[in-house]
């Protein structure tokens, strides 16, 4: 089977990886490819070290990003000498671990159109800035209390029960912050893209990453640094909004 390589260096999907977290970006680019035919069902992706080199990411990041791609059914991986990664299924088709999801959310983001980037783009402007605003605050010792069972929830990954708790922790955060106004914007913009995220493939290393950015949110608000709290849910919030958009298009 031929290597999908030429004329894809030329594509944006390989340009080098730039700011923010470059395992979801990394993710993103490898399904816009996939999503946009540039590697064909069938086909393999370039070599490993090649790939790397053009976006300009370690391998140890590429790894993990073709593990995700793997793990929700895009991305086969097969040994020998005609081996390597190889497409088993296109970013908008049912199949997989995560048969139908990607369909479903494919639709749901059609019919959101433009509302979805501006969810997206007002969640980054306000959530931010509610972490940060809860950090100036004197929390009491219930309210600190309810963060931290609020972020050992999250952490669950009942699928159940997953997408609910890391919703409620982000309404802890913004409940924290003090303003009513700014809580009930945030429960608005989370409602918005709940169905959406709920829909998209579970990509268990992005789960660590999420994981790991809420509890150095909730962290940083407890020990009342608001420039920390607003950078990691900034982060957290292009980390989001990077893999929606790299799956969904």
């Amino acid at each position: 089977m031929p290597v999908a390589t030429e004329p894809l260096s030329g594509v944006p999907m390989w340009r080098p990886v730039r700011g923010g977290n470059a395992f979801e970006i990394t993710v993103a680019r490898l399904a816009q490819a996939i999503r946009l035919g540039l590697v064909p069902v069938g086909e393999r992706l370039p070599p490993e070290r090649e790939l790397a080199e053009r976006l300009q990411v370690s391998r140890v990041t590429l790894r993990e990003a073709i593990a995700a791609l793997r793990e929700a059914g895009f991305l086969e991986s097969r040994r020998g000498r005609s081996g390597g990664t190889f497409v088993v299924r296109s970013t908008g088709e049912p199949g997989g671990s995560g048969e139908g999801q990607v369909q479903d959310a494919t639709a749901l983001a059609r019919e959101m159109g433009d509302s979805l980037h501006d969810a997206l783009d007002f969640r980054r402007v306000l959530e931010p800035g509610a972490a940060a605003l809860a950090a100036t605050r004197a929390l009491s010792a219930a309210d600190r209390a309810h963060l931290v069972a609020c972020l050992a929830a999250a952490r669950v990954r009942d699928p159940l029960t997953r997408r609910v708790n890391d919703s409620r922790l982000h309404l802890a955060i913004a409940a924290a912050s003090g303003s009513t106004s700014v809580a009930a914007s945030i429960a608005d913009v989370q409602l918005r893209l709940d169905r959406l995220l709920a829909a998209i493939p579970v990509l268990r290393r992005n789960l660590d990453h999420s994981d790991a950015q809420h509890e150095r949110v909730v962290e940083a608000i407890l020990a009342g640094d608001p420039a920390v709290a607003r950078s990691e849910m900034e982060q957290h919030c292009d980390g989001t909004a990077t893999l929606l958009r790299g799956l969904l298009g």
